[in-house]
């Protein structure tokens, strides 16, 4: 439409950059034919027949967000453009147009109606205190929402005065509006469970809802339209470094229970610095005194969050902190019980990378109780005894120690816990799966052999206003240590969940999960 406008009006090119004149007539065309024009129209789109048809979708939203003000369909957008149009063109015809005034009513348009759908309470209750008429001239987002949840009232545009002439005003306005905004200056809901993640590298970073969110709302992969801007991520990652802390990413509710994922301001990268250990750890801490003034159940830390070497997998933070009300969760224990359930119960020999690790020694004590061969890649033998001696006395001989990938030349089930190159890929059998509990995932080198995914579950069907991908996974779906922190707060289990992982619990956690509707990713997709 502004295509159209500005080649039948060829002096549109020739508009001066600024007029202040032309700021005061937009805003009294605004006032004389914008608003009532879109009173009007809405009234009509709120019709049986229009509404079933059309304005509908724009209703369709559960939880209002600032994008909801643009779902619509083709033929309300079009009705839009010429409520926003003619203002424009009438300031432009009175000899008033100009560059600035012309982006300036545009974007302040879009900004207000944004501001209407964000479903959160800006606009100070002090203002229509001090200013009562203000109050008919601008609306605030409880204003809007009422339109929502009450579909016979609020009409207006941006100016309530229009729903007073309409006899339209919900006489709910003032008074839920005072009391929202008195409100937002306290503290909002508590989350019941937090997913402590970190950055990961500069183009995931970008995969967040606030820069790209129809970017975010699909697993991640890089995209050509981000890599433009990189050099914003490096400069984001500049500023965070050196000051910053732990925010709030994406949230979602599961069973009347609110969870949110937090970030540690780091990338992947600096958590392999020896100099940046101890600020990490302050970073990871911070967060963890934080949800435990907060009143938070369950804290799980994610990926390098609980790293051995980092703080030994949160033991750190629980010693230091004895007192804490809050439980500290690492969730490897279901990463354990997802990555041992789906290796076929007639294996009877598996290869074992990252062997010491805790995940890979949690993974090698119950496979050998099962009678499963464990070959153990590992050049450390006094770790590997030291494993070895935790497994009942009849079993420890199905844990084997090896050192050269050529030992697994005939075995077919490879769980690896630490990165493989193709080359060590080369190694494995024809009709090898490989197993992965390693970040980032190996390369799918071989033709000729399967990968699994990550280990990871797909939340209940119930979850609500989970708008986010994690990382490269389809939404819905979230790494295991996620997940096990989700089945520690649904439990209401009180212990701690840091350092070595309990082989024992491993059954009982995997219980838990499927009782409250996670479900392997694995067995999603072979039952559908």
């Amino acid at each position: 439409m502004a295509s159209l406008a500005y080649y039948a009006f060829p002096n549109l090119v020739n508009l001066p950059i600024w007029d202040l004149n032309g700021f005061m007539v937009i805003i009294i065309l605004h006032i004389i034919f914008s608003e009532p024009l879109y009173y009007y129209f809405h009234r009509c789109f709120h019709a049986s027949y229009l509404f079933k048809h059309y304005h509908s979708l724009h209703h369709s939203s559960d939880v209002p967000q600032p994008f909801t003000a643009g779902h619509a369909t083709f033929l309300e957008q079009i009705l839009l453009g010429a409520v926003i149009g003619i203002p424009i063109l009438g300031c432009y015809l009175m000899g008033y147009g100009s560059v600035a005034m012309i982006y300036s009513y545009i974007l302040m348009f879009d900004f207000l109606r944004c501001l209407g759908h964000c479903n959160f309470e800006i606009i100070p209750h002090h203002l229509f205190l001090a200013f009562p008429f203000m109050k008919y001239l601008i609306y605030t987002p409880t204003y809007h929402s009422l339109h929502h949840t009450e579909m016979g009232t609020n009409f207006c545009l941006f100016m309530p005065i229009f729903d007073v002439v309409g006899n339209t005003l919900n006489p709910k306005s003032w008074d839920m509006h005072t009391k929202a905004s008195i409100e937002s200056g306290k503290n909002g809901r508590v989350p019941d469970f937090v997913f402590l993640a970190h950055v990961v590298d500069m183009t995931s970073a970008l995969h967040v809802p606030y820069v790209f969110r129809s970017f975010s709302s699909t697993p991640f992969t890089t995209k050509l339209y981000i890599i433009p801007l990189l050099p914003l991520s490096f400069l984001a990652m500049i500023i965070m470094w050196l000051y910053s802390k732990p925010f709030l990413n994406t949230f979602y509710y599961l069973q009347g229970y609110l969870h949110q994922t937090w970030v540690v301001p780091r990338f992947g990268f600096q958590y392999f610095l020896p100099f940046a250990t101890e600020g990490i750890n302050k970073q990871i801490e911070q967060a963890i005194l934080r949800a435990d003034k907060l009143g938070v159940k369950v804290i799980s830390l994610a990926a390098l969050n609980k790293n051995e070497a980092l703080n030994g997998g949160g033991t750190l933070f629980v010693n230091k902190h004895p007192n804490l009300k809050v439980r500290v969760v690492h969730g490897n224990t279901l990463t354990a019980a997802v990555i041992l359930n789906e290796i076929p119960k007639h294996i009877t020999e598996v290869f074992l990378t990252g062997a010491t690790s805790k995940l890979g020694r949690a993974i090698a004590l119950y496979l050998c109780t099962r009678q499963v061969r464990v070959l153990m890649l590992t050049s450390s033998t006094e770790r590997f005894q030291k494993i070895q001696k935790e497994a009942p006395a009849e079993y420890q001989k199905y844990l084997v120690q090896v050192t050269k990938y050529q030992a697994a030349e005939n075995c077919k089930t490879w769980i690896v816990g630490k990165w493989i190159t193709p080359r060590e890929q080369k190694f494995a059998p024809a009709g090898a799966h490989f197993h992965q509990f390693v970040v980032p995932p190996v390369l799918p080198f071989r033709s000729d052999c399967t990968y699994g995914d990550l280990a990871a579950m797909r939340l209940p069907p119930n979850v609500k206003g989970l708008g986010s991908c994690e990382y490269t996974m389809e939404r819905g779906v979230v790494h295991a240590c996620h997940a096990g922190g989700v089945v520690h707060s649904l439990e209401g289990w009180t212990h701690h969940e840091v350092g070595a992982i309990d082989v024992h619990r491993i059954d009982l956690v995997w219980k838990a999960a499927l009782k409250h509707g996670l479900m392997p990713v694995s067995s999603f997709t072979e039952n559908h």
